[in-house]
């Protein structure tokens, strides 16, 4: 099959346009001048006429435009039918040979040759469909191009004229008695060049109406001839003004309109400097729109005309048969679908247009009805094709997450619209129906081998079995995802860059986790601070260290990043527990200190110790590790080592106290090696946040009462888990979970008898203990270490907490007697 877009057809048809332009001339005058064929202009008729035999073969072959299915049809069967049904007959007859028409016919029928010739003039409609083209074409000014129309039907018209005039006096029984024979007696032995130039001037002159001189109509043929042809000089002389005053005066309004617009967007674009693709596909859809509204095709806006009745009655009529198609619509009730017709938007897009971008926002969701569309990632890799009765961006919306792929249109597509508000209003109204698209969803999910569809299933059940899921796209999913554009968009609306997730981490613990430098350095830029710890005592820089992502590591240190703002205990025993020897010096070149403890007393030299592994033992010798520093449970590395009877570790030690013993300079010091039993009253330290001197306005606290709504319930699955609960307020008086706390915060009273407030103060409940506790010193002035009832009992989760509860906020040094004796006050 041959596209009638392809260039080298294009190319061709222009040829053959030349071919009738030659034809327009050669017909009429052969007619008038010519008896038989003869001279070149016989050859060259059968010339041309060859290569119009030729298109006639290939039309067969080219695919043509079907208005009523508004596509390009390729089947061979229908090219075929359409052709033969339509132009063949006509084509054929036009380029039959000369020859062979005076073979089949009477030598005496009159002018035979000439009248036959005269049939290949149904080439001209290939001029008229080019004209056509042209003043449609944004490459060609509108103006001229009807200029060139009209004079070409001027001359065609002035030239047939001088043919037909010549060959009535040519045939005329009394030479002398005609036009031309009144002026020039023996025109019959004047050359070819002078007769025809004397019909063009008697055809001109009388065309202009300029009047008549030595040449006038001198028989009864003549003026018969010239009675007809001047009432023709009226309607074409009418045609000529009227379209040369529409052009130069008026204009045509809607193509000029149009032409504007092209003129227009094409500035917008050069001013703006916009890449060529955009450009391209904004005006391939101003194209288009002057197409459909030319050809009656501007459907929306014909419904938008008609009452709300009329326009859900069409839109059933015509959509409804797609929509039941769509997989998610599999099972629910016509009425529902009847509804969900009636909200729909028809629209149409050209070819290689975007439709939906890829993390773009999830307002609306898009429905096949013709065309075909690619699914494509931001690589711009084909993941798949939709084609009709295929549902596109459905994901996004009912899942409430940023739209995980880009959609482009193949071809010219009409594509239904559907609001995602207007849709979930349906839904709430229809809350069965709705449960059976949320299956609907499932379903596909679970049957896709798409791994990014995977990745949402996974999410959406976890979501569905804990209640509990924000599905906005926020800045620590970015980083997971390594999303450098989502997460300088959403840094953009103003988020906090030091948000954390439930375990505490920021944003930019999990980008330097993930070695993503780009979106690490939007984090920087926008005001994450490099030291934040999370919940573990952890910082970027130490999950840059431990994932070996030096290029994020630089960038961290340039910003001021360090390990000691984290938990140096904990990260010298995990280089230890691993042993990792490589990990241990990289704590050591990034200025870490590796003899410290972690929080119950283990040093990274007792976790050595533990593993045996005598190369880690040296080392951390070598830096100042000390082999007699007990734990909080009373054991040290030495004892460690005898206990675990590790030869080489004893002998590593008893090495290093020879060292220290002849290094001292006030005699020798004698080290005791029994086993040090003393117990430690383990207190466990609450780490801040954040280092200090780090402002704690609106961190953690403020940054989540900011963004309280949660999106699981602006879901499909939220909105029909609430629909069927009933009433929501009743979620605010049972235990309060991560689920129900994006929507209705609890409000404690929280009160510090250490500072005299008994009575307290009300605050909204935080998303966890250690934020309680943080808000607690914030507000008191204390370090808060534990969490009491009324009744003096300790909250030890977060989730134990009531809507309504007063808590007690106590330190460590504050025993539990003076909260009773209060209580009971």
């Amino acid at each position: 099959m041959v596209s009638p877009l392809d260039h080298h057809y294009k190319i061709w048809v222009n040829f053959l346009v030349i071919l009738v332009v030659y034809t327009a001339w050669a017909s009429p005058f052969e007619f008038g001048f010519f008896d038989k064929p003869e001279g070149v202009l016989h050859i060259s008729d059968n010339i041309v006429n060859g290569f119009f035999a030729i298109d006639i073969v290939l039309t067969f072959f080219v695919a043509y435009f079907d208005k009523n299915e508004y596509d390009y049809i390729t089947e061979p069967k229908k090219i075929a039918w359409k052709y033969a049904t339509t132009w063949l007959v006509f084509d054929v007859i036009s380029t039959i040979p000369t020859e062979l028409v005076q073979l089949t016919l009477s030598s005496t029928t009159l002018q035979t040759y000439g009248l036959f010739n005269m049939l290949r003039l149904w080439r001209l409609r290939r001029v008229s469909a080019m004209f056509a083209r042209w003043e449609k074409d944004k490459k060609y000014n509108y103006f001229w191009v009807r200029c060139v129309k009209l004079i070409f039907v001027t001359l065609f018209a002035v030239h047939c004229a001088a043919c037909f005039y010549y060959c009535i006096a040519v045939n005329y029984h009394v030479p002398s008695k005609t036009w031309i024979g009144a002026s020039m007696g023996n025109f019959h032995d004047q050359s070819l060049w002078i007769r025809y130039v004397t019909a063009m001037y008697w055809s001109i002159t009388t065309l202009s109406t300029v009047g008549y001189g030595d040449l006038h109509p001198e028989n009864t043929r003549e003026m018969i001839f010239v009675i007809f042809y001047m009432l023709f000089n009226l309607g074409l002389t009418a045609y000529l003004f009227g379209n040369m005053t529409n052009l130069v005066v008026h204009g045509t309004s809607r193509t000029r309109n149009f032409r504007d617009t092209i003129e227009a967007a094409t500035e917008f674009a050069h001013r703006n400097k916009l890449p060529d693709r955009l450009r391209e596909q904004m005006l391939a859809h101003l194209c288009l729109k002057h197409r459909t509204d030319s050809e009656g095709l501007q459907q929306q806006e014909t419904l938008d005309s008609l009452p709300k009745a009329i326009q859900s009655s069409i839109a059933h009529f015509l959509f409804f048969p797609v929509v039941e198609k769509i997989y998610l619509f599999k099972g629910v009730s016509k009425d529902f679908l009847f509804q969900l017709v009636s909200e729909m938007k028809a629209e149409y897009f050209p070819p290689k247009e975007d439709v939906i971008l890829q993390n773009e926002a999830p307002t609306d969701f898009y429905l096949l009805a013709s065309g075909a569309v690619d699914v494509l990632t931001d690589k711009e890799v084909v993941v798949r094709e939709e084609r009709a009765a295929d549902i596109c961006g459905e994901i996004g919306v009912l899942c409430y997450k940023p739209q995980p792929y880009t959609i482009r249109t193949k071809r010219l597509s009409l594509l239904l619209r559907l609001n995602r508000t207007s849709f979930l209003n349906i839904v709430q109204t229809h809350v069965g129906d709705g449960t059976i698209i949320k299956n609907n969803l499932l379903q596909h999910l679970k049957g896709s081998t798409d791994l990014k569809l995977e990745e949402f299933l996974m999410e959406t059940e976890k979501m569905l079995v804990c209640d509990k899921m924000d599905l906005s796209p926020s800045l620590c999913f970015a980083a997971s995802k390594g999303d450098d554009r989502l997460l300088h968009k959403l840094l953009n609306q103003d988020l906090y860059p030091n948000e954390v997730d439930e375990n505490g981490q920021t944003a930019l613990h999990i980008a330097a986790s993930k070695g993503s430098e780009k979106c690490v350095s939007l984090l920087l830029d926008y005001g994450a601070h490099p030291n934040s710890r999370d919940l573990e005592g952890k910082v970027p820089l130490w999950e840059a260290i431990v994932g070996r992502h030096k290029s994020v590591i630089k960038l961290l240190i340039n910003n001021g990043a360090n390990l000691s703002s984290g938990d140096l205990g904990q990260f010298a025993c995990t280089a230890a527990e691993q042993n990792s020897l490589e990990l241990l010096m990289d704590i050591v070149h990034y200025g870490g200190d590796v003899k410290l403890p972690k929080s119950d007393g283990y040093t990274a030299l007792h976790a050595a110790v533990t593993e045996g592994n005598v190369e880690i033992v040296k080392i951390l010798l070598d830096h100042g590790a000390e082999m007699d520093k007990p734990s909080y449970d009373g054991w040290t590395p030495r004892s460690l080592a005898e206990q675990q009877a590790h030869e080489e570790i004893i002998a590593l030690f008893e090495a290093k106290e020879e060292i220290i013993k002849h290094q001292s300079s006030g005699g020798v010091v004698h080290v005791p090696m029994t086993r040090v039993m003393v117990k430690y009253k383990s207190e466990p330290s609450m780490h801040p946040p954040f280092p200090e001197g780090t402002p704690t306005t609106g961190m953690w606290g403020d940054n989540r009462r900011r963004r309280k709504t949660s999106n699981f319930h602006n879901s499909i699955f939220g909105m029909v888990s609430a629909a069927e609960a009933g009433d929501k307020k009743s979620l605010s008086s049972g235990p309060l979970n991560a689920g129900n706390r994006g929507n209705y915060s609890a409000r404690v009273t929280i009160g510090c008898p250490e500072k005299g407030n008994v009575a307290g103060k009300l605050v909204f409940l935080p998303g966890s203990l250690q934020e309680l506790l943080a808000l607690g010193s914030k507000k008191f002035g204390i370090m808060v270490s534990k969490v009491l009832t009324k009744e003096g009992a300790e909250v030890d989760e977060i989730e134990l907490i009531r809507d309504g509860d007063h808590l007690i906020l106590v330190s460590d040094s504050w025993a539990y007697e003076p909260i009773q004796t209060i209580c009971k006050i």
